[in-house]
């Protein structure tokens, strides 16, 4: 894709093209996971895009994290589902990366999103239900304040549950319609009737789980491939020569320099 300096894309550029690149939870391979510094690292990088995961605290907060736990980021016991946003404010979700780190907090997602949009990057949000946890309130809750942000060619939001993007497309907006990213382990054999159901603009997979002619079957088909968690140059490369469009990496630059500021035309 043609781009002009910090990874604008120039006339001409393929209008539908998703990121070549997107930083996994933010630059989490030189920063905390889905933390307002992981983010910023990614934008000091060269990168343009971020992947993050929101959930809802027990008191219906939105929030930056990934686990359903709080031991692996935060050090402590206890479930995301059962603390409110006052008892989040304690939590120190940054020693556990580093020293440097120390006292980085959890981001909610009103927090994330100004930054987001004061960086002017790009979001692919995926949308994280836990085990008993209501998909719909979780749409409910994210997907407004995430609109009223960033606009749509800035935007890609993706889930594993089936549950959540049917919630989503129903409430897509009016102007243009929402870019939603079916995330799977591997694509199941029904995969082409699930993303017509939902109008879906990608398929995001495991790239451990991809072989070469289900990605070129992916690749002729009308929705955009990317693949997750590429840290391996060489592997980048085999992938995109098998079709796949964009990768989401702990650490991009180290994949492809030139391509780590690379956004979708419509920016």
């Amino acid at each position: 894709m043609p781009v002009s300096s910090r990874g604008e894309a120039s006339p001409g550029a393929h209008h539908d093209a998703p990121p070549a690149l997107i930083a996994h939870r933010g630059l989490s391979a030189h920063a905390p996971e889905n933390t307002l510094a992981a983010v910023q690292a990614a934008y000091d990088a060269g990168c343009h895009w971020v992947e993050l995961d929101v959930q809802l605290l027990g008191d219906g907060t939105p929030v930056i994290w990934h686990d359903s736990g709080l031991r692996r980021c935060a050090g402590v016991g206890g479930r995301l589902s059962r603390i409110d946003l006052a008892s989040a404010r304690r939590l120190d979700a940054g020693r556990w990366f580093s020293p440097a780190f120390a006292g980085e907090g959890m981001a909610t997602l009103d927090e994330m999103l100004a930054l987001i949009e004061r960086l002017g990057l790009g979001l692919n949000l995926e949308i994280k239900v836990g085990r008993g946890r209501d998909a719909e309130a979780l749409v409910d809750a994210a997907l407004p304040p995430t609109l009223q942000r960033l606009p749509a060619e800035r935007l890609i939001v993706s889930s594993f549950d089936i549950r959540s993007l049917r919630a989503l497309r129903r409430m897509q907006p009016n102007a243009q319609r929402l870019r939603l990213g079916l995330l799977y382990d591997r694509p199941p054999r029904n995969w082409v009737a699930q993303a017509e159901a939902l109008d879906a603009y990608s398929l995001h997979v495991d790239w451990r789980r991809l072989k070469p002619s289900l990605a070129r079957d992916i690749a002729a088909s009308p929705y955009r491939l990317l693949c997750y968690t590429v840290n391996d140059r060489d592997v980048y490369h085999r992938l995109r020569d098998w079709g796949v469009e964009g990768a989401i990496s702990d650490d991009p630059l180290r994949l492809d320099p030139d391509q780590a500021g690379a956004v979708s035309a419509g920016h």
